[in-house]
Order: structure tokens, then C-alpha cells, then sequence
């Protein structure tokens, strides 16, 4: 779940990180009256999207009615695709710097890893490709967390001078909110110290996980919820795990790794796979609004249905299948792979009721699909 700027960065003042004075505003004139109780503001628009100023949701405004005139232009943009309802009204700073800081999840030392660069108010990317050097990395053990002596490694010698341990501070504290809220990431792009030698967090990202809101109840509701396509909204309705993409292979498999293998399999022979779609033990019951799912979305080509059974058999998986196949009469080519528990009464099942032999590997009823979608 992302959270808005509005939302994220008093989750950072909970935990002692110095941020804008500011308010939110739903029209123009809510944004002259915050300014008018402010002095000079930025004008922000309230998207969960990166990149707002490039696209023109960033404004400098000097008096109140500057601000009602940057609120009237930027309410009602759209900014990749995200169509702009508010605006925060933030206190202009004395920036005398721009650093980045973050904490995300890191798949390669899988756990979390604090970020911190000198080269702020950047896109990290080009940071990454074009400065390697300036962005340091420190893997945590979540045993034994980011103590501030990491902190203070992580910033000395970055030329910080009086800055560098109110900068450390910020960090230790940085992470300390990534684990009190869940996050998969947390990060401030600019983390500024200003022209007077305080640090403040000038912009703030946040990215909670989906499965803590049961336990993040206080701050979820301020979250915004990824907006789902209109078949991925049927999807939550029927209790299936569905992500539509743009490709014209369909996929559908039980487990979620099973069902990630798969399309990583479409994809190195050259496909493009349509969706995400696992259904596990609940195969037999849910194949049909399964299948419908697959065969509403425009422009599918071919099906590669991928089983694997460990404690789930696979004669009652693909029985559920069958069963919807023979319900639907699809009309586009499928594929079958199946293998473990119950693969022979399986494979005689498709034999006699759909007069198809599944492919020997995953390998092959997924190349068989991309060349058929072709």
C-alpha cells in the first residue's frame, strides 16, 4: 500500500524526523488559506507517483493568491494516470543541501538496507548509473537492527561537517519507523540540511506491506490502495490471486512461485505473459471463474495450464479444469503440464475427456504456448 506525501511524512515526525510545516488542501481557496497561515509555500500535488514535478505538480508560490493559482492548475492533472484531488501546502526552506536516505527490502541480502547518498533531490536510479559511488549501502540484520554507530559509519567522511551527526540521527531514526510500520520502503529524496544547520525531510515516500494493514489499522485508512483493472477488481470479488499484463499468453498454475516460474519460463522463450494467476488446492472449486477470468482479457492467444502436485493432487486440480474447459468451449490453443501427486490419473483425464497429452516439462507447454500465440 502507498502512502502520499501528506500521509507518509507525519509517520516521520512520530519518530523525530523534522519535516515542513504544512496542510492539505481539496480547492484553491483551502490553498490560499494555508498559505496565508504559512508564508511563502510550495504548492505539491498529492499523488501516490513519483517524478510530480517533471510533470509540472510542483510550484513555488510566494503570496496566497499565488498558491490559489497554482492549486486551480494543478488540481485536476493527471500524472501518470493518477488524476490530482489535493494539494499540500508546504513552508518554503533555506536549502543549503540535498542528501537521500531510504530503507527498503533487499532482495539480495534479503532483509533491509539503508541507503544514503550526497547526490539528493535526484532520480536514485541515475544516482546509481552515473555516480555508483556516492550511493552507500548498509545490509541490516534485522536480529540486530541499525544502531547508530552504523548511522554514524554509514555518513563519516561524506562531507557533512556540523551536519553529519544530526544526518546519522535522522537515519537511525529513519529506520526505526521502517520497522515500526511495515514498510518495504521508506525514503526521503531530499533529506535537506538547510541554510541554518537543521535536517528536515523534505519529500517522503512510503510503501507499507500489504499483509501488516491487519495490524497497521491506525495509519492504513491514510494509505491508497493500488488501483486495480477492471478484471483484477472481479478477481478480489472472486477470491482469486489475479495481476492482469499486457501480453497475450495466459498463464495459470498452482502456487504462487509455481505460477512466477512459469511466466519467467513464457518470457525466456520469447512470450509475453497476460496475467498472474495461481489457484492452488482450490483448482477443483474455482477453475471456472478461473477460466472465464483468463478468457474476458482481450487479445489472449494461447493457455499454458502448469501443475505440480506435493500434498495436492493433480487428477483433482485438473478434473476442476476439465470440467470448466468443457463448461466455456475455449476456443484459443491450451497447453498442459502436470507432474507429481496423481499425475497419471491426471494425464489419463485429459486423455479421455479433452483428448490432449500434457508435454513432458514446464518447458515445453510453455515454449508450445508462445509459439502458438505467435
Amino acid at each position: 500500500m502507498k502512502f502520499e506525501e501528506h500521509a507518509a511524512k507525519p509517520l516521520l515526525a512520530r519518530h523525530g524526523i523534522a519535516v515542513p510545516k504544512g496542510a492539505l488542501a481539496k480547492t484553491p481557496d483551502e490553498a490560499a488559506a494555508a498559505a496565508a497561515g504559512i508564508g511563502p509555500v510550495v504548492v505539491k500535488a498529492q499523488v501516490p507517483t513519483g517524478k510530480r514535478g517533471k510533470a509540472g505538480g510542483i510550484k513555488l508560490a510566494a503570496t496566497p493568491d499565488d498558491a490559489r493559482r497554482h492549486a486551480g492548475s494543478i488540481i485536476g492533472m493527471d500524472i501518470a494516470g493518477h488524476k490530482v484531488e489535493k494539494v499540500l501546502i508546504e513552508e518554503q526552506m533555506p536549502i543549503g543541501r540535498e542528501l537521500y536516505a531510504a530503507v527498503l527490502n533487499d532482495p539480495e541480502s534479503k532483509g533491509p538496507l539503508v541507503v544514503f547518498s550526497t547526490e539528493g533531490g535526484m532520480d536514485v536510479e541515475e544516482v546509481a548509473a552515473t555516480a555508483p559511488d556516492k550511493l552507500l549501502r548498509k545490509p541490516v540484520d534485522i536480529r540486530r537492527g541499525f544502531p547508530r554507530a552504523d548511522a554514524d559509519a554509514l555518513v563519516r567522511g561524506q562531507g557533512l561537517g556540523a551536519a553529519e551527526s544530526a544526518v546519522a540521527d535522522a537515519l537511525e531514526k529513519l529506520y526505526a519507523a521502517y520497522a515500526a510500520f511495515d514498510a518495504e520502503l521508506l525514503e526521503i529524496n531530499p533529506l535537506i540540511v538547510t541554510q541554518d544547520q537543521r535536517v528536515v525531510a523534505l519529500d517522503c515516500k512510503f510503501v507499507m506491506d500489504d499483509s501488516a494493514v491487519i495490524r497497521q489499522r491506525d495509519i492504513a485508512g491514510a494509505g491508497t490502495p493500488d488501483r486495480l483493472t477492471g478484471l483484477e477488481a472481479r478477481a478480489k470479488r472472486a477470491g482469486l490471486k489475479y495481476i492482469e499484463l499486457d501480453g497475450d499468453v495466459g498463464v495459470l498454475a498452482n502456487g504462487a512461485g509455481l505460477t512466477m516460474t512459469t511466466m519467467d519460463v513464457v518470457r525466456h522463450h520469447g512470450g509475453r505473459p497476460a496475467n498472474f494467476l495461481e489457484i492452488g488446492g482450490e483448482s477443483y472449486t474455482q477453475a471456472r471463474p478461473a477460466l472465464e477470468l483468463l478468457l474476458s482479457k482481450p487479445g489472449i492467444k494461447s493457455l499454458v495450464i502448469n501443475f505440480c502436485g506435493a500434498f495436492a493432487r493433480t487428477d483433482v486440480m485438473t478434473q476442476g479444469v476439465i470440467e470448466a474447459i468443457e463448461a466455456l468451449q475455449p476456443k484459443l490453443p491450451i497447453f498442459f503440464s502436470v507432474s507429481g501427486t496423481g499425475e497419471e490419473e491426471a494425464i489419463k483425464l485429459l486423455r479421455e475427456r479433452l483428448g490432449v497429452t500434457p508435454l513432458a516439462t514446464m518447458d515445453e507447454a510453455s515454449k508450445a504456448a508462445v509459439d502458438a500465440a505467435r
